[in-house]
């Protein structure tokens, strides 16, 4: 399909959803995530390094002083 075409389709999609007037059909709506975006392995492998370079630098700042 050329993309002069392809562009007028779209554009026909989009002008049909605007004269809905918010009544567009739920398929082109976003649907919201039911869990969290980010996984507990890696929330905890963040927290682990977070917190373990902290105690790393209390440690090294104590020796420094």
């Amino acid at each position: 399909m050329a993309p002069k075409q392809r562009m007028r389709i779209a554009n026909e999609k989009a002008m049909k959803n605007v004269t809905m007037r918010g009544n567009v059909p739920k398929s082109s709506q976003k649907t919201s995530q039911d869990g969290p975006a980010v996984g507990p392995w890696l929330l905890a492998l963040f927290i682990f390094v977070v917190c373990g370079s902290a105690v790393f630098q209390i440690i090294q700042s104590i020796r420094m002083a």
